[in-house]
């Protein structure tokens, strides 16, 4: 793995173009697993936003009337 050659011809003697292409092959997968496991903060992410946009509004209500 000294010597690899790169996509022109290129010797890569640190090899870092094959662990870069592992890298990137990797990436997917993570960010599958990270997709799936961010639902339920995400769901409550919008609740808490849907519950201020409701409090914001029943005090603007209470104000104004």
């Amino acid at each position: 793995m000294a010597n690899t050659q790169g996509p022109q011809g290129n010797p890569d003697p640190a090899g870092s173009t094959q662990m870069f292409r592992a890298f990137v092959d990797e990436a997917p997968q993570g960010a599958r697993q990270q997709a799936s496991g961010s639902t339920g903060p995400r769901i409550g992410v919008i609740l808490g936003v849907v519950v201020a946009v409701v409090i914001v509004a029943a005090v603007a209500w209470l104000a104004l009337k």
